[in-house]
């Protein structure tokens, strides 16, 4: 593959994944929705079917839509990010920049689906709260440990499951992120995905949204700084392991 088609084939995938993930977000907090109030299960579901669609839409790739899987592919000591793609320093640097563009397009779109409602009368927060996670507690040291743990978990499973005799693909990954979202994602929304949290919320940023408020600049470096570590663990303790896919 050549390194064009492998951004445009992670930057669809995760345009897709954020598209979803964040309007279903925004149906369940935003103002006079069809899914307002719909509850977090609703919203940890939309995020893993958000994440089975971009994972199709980017398998020329390999379907990473998250730097933190990059980073933990690369941490585990695999030679390739995907069929005929080398693990390198510039071929990372591609897969991370589409994540991130990606991230930042889809958002956009899901403005775009939900602009009469961005509109209405909200707190700032919750129009945030579509685009960046946010803490229920803030403490910047324990959020970084959930987000880490949770990562931990995706990346772990995303490195190692090719070995398993069950080939689940999509399904998998997706059912995975649904449990991370209900078991661990209580505490801080479980971003568990830098690209997901930064470039929506450089989006929220740029875009004229009516009474946004703030993008919480200060507790940002949680879900990329969370993930990323979270994600290398992944890898490492896969190849130490040996169950590397």
């Amino acid at each position: 593959m050549s390194l064009g088609q492998v951004f445009l084939s992670e930057f669809l995938g995760t345009a897709v994944l954020l598209l979803l993930g964040a309007g279903v977000v925004a149906n369940v907090i935003l103002p006079k929705t069809k899914g307002f109030n719909g509850g977090t299960l609703m919203i940890n579901f939309g995020w893993g079917l958000g994440v089975f669609a971009g994972v199709y839409v980017a398998f020329k790739s390999g379907a990473h839509l998250n730097p933190a899987v990059t980073l933990g592919i690369w941490a585990a000591g695999k030679e390739e990010f995907a069929p005929g793609v080398e693990v390198n320093a510039v071929n990372g640097f591609v897969y991370i920049a589409a994540q991130m563009a990606g991230a930042a397009v889809g958002a956009l779109l899901a403005y775009l689906a939900y602009k009469k409602h961005f509109d209405q009368d909200a707190d700032p927060s919750v129009k945030l709260g579509v685009f960046a996670t946010g803490p229920e507690v803030r403490s910047y040291g324990w959020n970084f440990v959930t987000e880490v743990l949770a990562t931990f978990v995706l990346v772990f499973w995303v490195v190692i499951s090719g070995n398993t005799p069950a080939q689940i693909g999509p399904l998998g990954v997706a059912l995975v992120v649904v449990g991370i979202g209900a078991s661990l994602g209580g505490p801080t929304g479980y971003a568990i995905n830098p690209a997901r949290d930064l470039g929506p919320r450089i989006a929220h940023a740029l875009l004229p949204i009516r009474g946004k408020g703030g993008s919480d600049w200060a507790y940002a470096w949680v879900p990329v700084a969370g993930p990323a570590v979270g994600g290398i663990l992944g890898g490492l303790v896969a190849a130490a392991l040996g169950w590397v896919a």
